[in-house]
């Protein structure tokens, strides 16, 4: 979606993975880092099939809803590689959830912030949607926002493109579906998303080179 209808806008709703930073970027620095200390490491080669397949199992059940998905996530681990489910946690709580937050900030994508601002000028509110846990990647990221939804939260527990966490957003915040936007990076399951709870969206095309998603919406906002 191009034409935002800024006059009508109450509430932006952001992924974040992909959308508020450059996740290749980040990914290389992961890489190294990962390289680096399981090179000295090599007798813990187990804790790399760990995090293969936590990424890979939930890659899986896109649109995969229980009663709970944060105990689910890591069961599905559990049954993929033999070590206990202690280890399974800690391993990635530390490399998936921890580590990466230090290279947010440099991997933030241009405007970021000043988008954030033009929002909070116009008394537009923000939240936050992903499907993965994000307090402390904003607070890395030195982002604030209105709310922060997860769709392992208890009260969503249902991956993209189940609409759940969006509409309990905008219920929440007492907002209309049309006086919203939903910005994410993956049309498939963001973009569906959006479109199963009627709320606008707004696709971050990571093909543009320059990365100037958000100099170009403040831009659009300012003027409007």
């Amino acid at each position: 979606m191009e034409n935002i209808n800024w006059g009508e806008l109450e509430l932006v709703i952001f992924d974040v993975d992909g959308t508020l930073y450059d996740q290749k970027k980040l990914r290389k620095k992961m890489m190294l880092a990962l390289f680096l200390h399981y090179l000295m490491r090599p007798w813990r080669y187990k804790e790399l099939l760990i995090l293969y397949h936590f990424r890979q199992e939930r890659e899986k059940r896109h649109g995969y809803q229980s009663d709970d998905l944060q105990t689910e996530q890591y069961l599905w681990v559990l049954s993929k590689v033999n070590v206990s489910l202690s280890r399974i946690k800690r391993v990635i709580d530390y490399w998936i959830f921890n580590y990466p937050n230090k290279y947010l900030k440099t991997c933030k994508y241009p405007g970021l912030e000043q988008f954030f601002e033009e929002l909070k000028k116009k008394n537009i509110r923000t939240a936050i949607y992903s499907d993965y846990e994000s307090e402390q990647k904003l607070k890395s990221m030195n982002i604030a926002v209105d709310l922060i939804v997860s769709s392992t939260d208890i009260y969503v527990n249902a991956f993209k493109p189940i609409p759940i966490g969006l509409n309990y957003i905008i219920t929440k915040l007492k907002i209309k579906n049309s006086n919203c936007l939903f910005i994410g990076d993956r049309k498939e399951l963001d973009g569906e998303c959006a479109a199963r709870a009627s709320i606008p969206f707004f696709l971050i095309n990571k093909n543009n080179t320059d990365k100037l998603y958000y100099n170009r919406l403040s831009d659009q906002l300012r003027n409007r």
